[in-house]
């Protein structure tokens, strides 16, 4: 259970969360006597808080508790969903606390139906059912004072976590448990919203509720966890991923004193030991003889010139709108290019982790995770047990970028299958190099565009083929993520109309737009999600090509996407502001340029400019983002505001140094000196403008990721006249100061 208090002192912290960690500590709690009065009497310790509703729980010292089904790994939902529940409960904010939800059905996404936190849709799926959890919860409590005080419940208004009645007197929320007990209350079926016009705290700005535990220290991640007893472990890992372990002689390792046992798991072969740190020095010391599967030859060049290959063949047709081919058959210019896109790692400023105890027949777990419905059924499935069987105990993340969904909860397997046969539970830290080396990445892909332009300089015909390995081919995501053979994420970004589960397209409007896809085979790495999936390729071959067309046009490339997404009223009024907010049409010096770009990934349209300045020697800055999002009705505007900054840094850091190469069937980066994090001091200025809206809520976490790279590409094309096609910048001539 973790403290929400902001206002906390650090004695007073201290001592709030010790109560906490050992439960409910209540001395006393008060029993209503009659309509009129209140008499405190004694309880026992342990007195029993009341579940008013699967994601509410209150206590008689009038704290409430939010069982959270929604990871919070930096996206800010506890925050959000927190909002929600104060708004309708009329609690005090300060009241509130939290604690990760079970794994169970009654949590499941009800965007995705199982227990899993992705896509940037947690708001927008939890925006009314976290309300009416809330509302409902007010109802009863209100229904309950009218019992106690046998008034009309119409004449009680709820504020901050009392009830008060017209004639002066209140009850807090906590002293009202015993009523409803009493009379066997129970929430009503239906509630009434409130109206928007009534918000008190939604809508307005509020700081993490999860951060004042970050700040103290006293924010339990992953990382962080002790058992009894426990082990420490640490995985000697194929130099060629996915490669078995032939035989290992662990002699060397077993004479470290705090060495308890090597043995061998599907990751590789695994040291357990006293302390993280000798399993480390250990795993070193040991030689392992390695069956590469025949992948020792496998390299990301050989993928890029196979795929430039695929990419002169027809593929399978995700979009087919007019005739492309018919009009570039017939157009005197058609216009060309390939843009290349390497793979990327997620690189976790937390590195991955799991803490697993495993007995005959329990498997416990301790793990930052984004997806615990599909990890259960996993570790379920390696044991042989029923998913009941398996606890899942979800921390906090620092960080994840989709790692922490993966299909095969590897990163979770591992502690399982260490901890298997043990009498203790066991931790598995991977290193920054396991991490780096590990194998799941953003995919590679290769885009081919031709395009043609009408007699007023638009496009009039645009046909993209895009080749990369799919990320949900033959997963349990299958059925509903490929359309007939094409992985919806490997063109997601590219396509005019909505596409299997995705309800959005560009929102431009091409009169012939045509697009193909390949799915190469599944070898070499394992192809993963990447914070805004397919937008983080799709993004930036669509942004950049659409920029190539402005300039043979002779068009202004933001009047361009205004003229393209005339039809749509929400990208047009983003795009409208944004010329506004960044005085586009003014002059800039020499050396300056400005780049644009425009997504909608997850229903909210998001636009960013940004203004470079560029040296001779082709070192540049990021001077300034503007950006502009519509993301439906803004929850909590300062936290979209930090999603924004987030997803700017992460996806400028990619456009400049992002690369994973694979050489010989081995990933050559290995830390942070080669797979370069952005330095703070070359973040630029970002300003963000949240357009007002009263429509639903639509997602934030990830997009501003999706505008960034394009927008800097098409800026330092605006400034020297170079365009680059092949990623990461700093291979290509444009390196980032500092």
């Amino acid at each position: 259970m973790n403290t929400v208090k902001s206002t906390l002192n650090r004695r007073q912290f201290l001592q709030q969360g010790t109560i906490l960690t050992s439960g409910s500590f209540i001395l006393g709690f008060q029993v209503p006597v009659q309509a009129d009065s209140k008499v405190t009497v004694s309880a026992p310790l342990g007195s029993e808080p009341l579940m008013t509703d699967a994601f509410i729980r209150i206590d008689t010292d009038n704290t409430i508790t939010l069982l959270m089904n929604h990871a919070e790994f930096g996206n800010g939902v506890y925050t959000s969903v927190a909002m929600m529940v104060a708004e309708e409960l009329d609690i005090d904010w300060e009241l509130l606390r939290w604690e990760a939800a079970p794994t169970e059905p009654a949590y499941f996404s009800p965007i995705f139906g199982e227990y899993l936190t992705a896509g940037s849709v947690s708001t927008a799926g939890a925006f009314v059912p976290m309300r009416i959890a809330g509302a409902k919860t007010r109802a009863l409590l209100l229904a309950a004072a009218a019992r106690y005080w046998q008034v009309s419940k119409e004449t009680l208004p709820a504020i901050k976590g009392r009830v008060h009645s017209d004639d002066g007197r209140q009850i807090t929320y906590g002293d009202l448990l015993p009523v409803i007990r009493a009379h066997g209350l129970t929430a009503p079926a239906q509630v009434e919203l409130k109206e928007s016009s009534e918000f008190k705290v939604l809508g307005k700005s509020h700081k993490r509720i999860e951060g004042a535990e970050k700040v103290t220290g006293q924010a339990i991640f992953s990382i962080d966890i002790k058992r009894p007893n426990m082990l420490y472990g640490s995985v000697v890992r194929p130099p060629v991923f996915g490669s078995q372990v032939i035989d290992f002689d662990a002699t060397r390792a077993m004479a470290i004193p705090g060495v308890a046992k090597v043995k061998a798991i599907d990751a590789g072969v695994v040291v357990l030991a006293k302390d993280y740190w000798t399993a480390q020095k250990a795993a070193k010391l040991i030689a392992v003889e390695w069956d590469d599967l025949g992948r020792g030859h496998l390299s990301s060049e050989a993928f890029i010139a196979a795929y430039r290959e695929m990419s002169n063949q027809p593929g399978m047709t995700a979009e087919n709108i007019g005739d492309a081919l018919e009009i570039h058959e017939q157009a005197d210019t058609v216009f060309e290019a390939v843009y290349e896109l390497p793979y990327l790692a997620h690189a976790t400023m937390e590195p991955m982790n799991c803490t697993a105890a495993v007995t005959e027949d329990r498997c416990e777990i301790w793990v930052g995770t984004q997806n615990q419905g599909n990890d259960r059924t996993v570790v379920a499935r390696l044991l042989g047990f029923k998913e009941e069987q398996v606890i899942i105990h979800r921390t906090l993340m620092g960080g994840t970028f989709g790692r922490r969904a993966s299909k095969t909860a590897d990163f979770i397997t591992d502690a399982v299958q260490a901890a298997q046969g043990e009498s203790v539970p066991v931790q598995i830290i991977w290193s920054r190099e396991e991490d780096i080396r590990g194998g799941h990445y953003r995919p590679l892909f290769v885009h081919r565009l031709r395009g043609s332009l009408d007699q007023e300089g638009y496009p009039e015909a645009w046909h993209q083929r895009v080749v990369g390995q799919s990320i949900m081919q033959n997963t349990k995501h299958d059925p509903a993520y490929m359309v007939n053979g094409i992985d919806i994420y490997s063109v997601d970004g590219c396509l005019q109309a909505p596409f299997g589960v995705f309800p959005y397209g560009t929102t431009y409007q091409i009169p012939h737009h045509r697009i193909e896809s390949h799915n190469p085979p599944k070898v070499g790495v394992y192809p993963h999600e990447w914070r805004a999936v397919g937008h983080t390729h799709t993004g930036v071959a669509y942004e950049c090509f659409l920029d190539e067309l402005a300039f043979h046009g002779q068009k202004d490339p933001l009047a361009l996407r205004q003229h393209l997404a005339k039809d749509h009223a929400r990208m047009s009024a983003v795009l409208a502001r944004l010329r506004t907010e960044t005085e586009w049409d003014s002059p800039l010096a020499k050396g300056r340029g400005r780049g644009v770009a425009a997504r909608v990934y997850s229903v909210s349209p998001i636009a960013q400019a940004v203004e470079v300045t560029v040296n001779e020697d082709g070192g540049f800055t990021v001077d300034k983002v503007t950006c502009v999002v519509d993301c439906g009705f803004a929850v909590n505007p300062l936290g979209i505001e930090a999603q924004i900054q987030g997803g700017i840094m992460l996806g400028l850091n990619a456009v400049a140094y992002g690369v994973i190469d694979l050489v010989d069937g081995q990933v050559q980066q290995s830390n942070f000196h080669d797979y370069r994090p952005l330095r703070i001091h070359q973040m630029p200025e970002i300003e963000v403008h949240i357009v007002d809206s009263d429509a639903p809520p639509t997602g934030v976490g990830e997009q501003a990721t999706t505008p960034i790279a394009p927008a800097v590409a098409n800026a330092l094309f605006d400034a020297t006249g170079t365009r680059v096609r092949q990623f990461p910048l700093d291979r290509h001539g444009f390196t980032l100061i500092g």
